[in-house]
């Protein structure tokens, strides 16, 4: 697996198929491979960089002294695309990964040309409700106590684990490699507090939508019509809010539009980047 080293530090990525570059960003406590199978369908026809954010499931952890707040991991992820010398990138976020994407687009648009948004934080969503004890664990260092609970696997399934995320079954032997990623290293849980701890800034991406605003690129939003965490009602305000926006509502599906209907999301991503 390819990695890059950054000023924060290592950041490992998967990088396949060729044309023009799409980036993908993921969210809390995963890693890329929760695109997996739209990076399948689309990769013929594109090129697929799919970091792994120091999100909590990262495998090396990293600077001691690296921002990992929301805004230091969008500078990762912009310090990662000038790294790769690429240009006129397709930028796509998903959950967490799409906050992070909104702050990439306010803070280095020159190094985008397009933004895809899938369910995710908006606006005063930050994070949502159900979660935002988290922030407040990560601040008293007992972040580790309260994910301990998803080491059991019929624990992950309840609102406050991963079971909102999906309306299909919990791809558990991916959440147990994210799990024991956390677990494994000491320096993995100090960056996975640092993030979550900045989470509870929640005016944060209401201040960055009025920069998002003035991104000149064409951007896409796809919504998971049944999504428990983002309200729909937030696809139709980021549409108004960014310049020439289209919304596309995923019928049968949560947060994780590309698990819960990946054809559908690899088609509609495929034919945004071809227009």
């Amino acid at each position: 697996m390819p990695y890059a080293t950054l000023p924060a530090g290592t950041l490992h990525y998967r990088d396949t198929g060729t044309g023009r570059p799409l980036v993908f960003l993921h969210g809390l406590l995963q890693d890329g491979r929760v695109w997996n199978d739209v990076v399948d369908r689309l990769s013929g026809d594109v090129r697929c960089i799919v970091p792994d954010l120091p999100l909590g499931a990262h495998r090396t952890a990293m600077s001691p002294a690296a921002d990992l707040s929301v805004t230091g991991v969008a500078g990762v992820v912009a310090g990662l695309i000038e790294h790769l010398g690429l240009r006129d990138v397709t930028l796509v976020g998903n959950d967490t990964g799409g906050a992070v994407a909104q702050l990439v687009v306010a803070t280095r648009p020159d190094l985008l040309g397009r933004l895809v948004l899938t369910d995710c934080e908006a606006f005063g969503n930050v994070p949502p409700v159900i979660f935002r004890p988290l922030t407040v664990a990560a601040r008293l260092g007992l972040l580790p106590v309260v994910l301990s609970a998803l080491r059991i696997r019929a624990l992950r399934a309840l609102p406050t684990g991963y079971g909102w995320l999906t309306g299909g079954p919990l791809p558990h032997s991916l959440i147990d490699d994210w799990i024991a990623a956390y677990y494994r290293d000491a320096g993995v849980r100090r960056d996975t507090r640092r993030f979550v701890a900045s989470l509870g800034d929640r005016s944060l991406l209401t201040r960055v939508a009025g920069e998002m605003a003035g991104f000149p690129g064409p951007s896409l939003i796809v919504w998971g019509a049944d999504d428990r965490l983002f309200p729909p009602a937030h696809a139709d305000r980021l549409g108004r809010l960014l310049h020439d926006a289209r919304v596309e509502m995923v019928a049968s599906s949560r947060t994780w539009v590309m698990v819960d209907q990946p054809d559908r999301t690899a088609d509609l991503i495929r034919r945004f980047v071809r227009e």
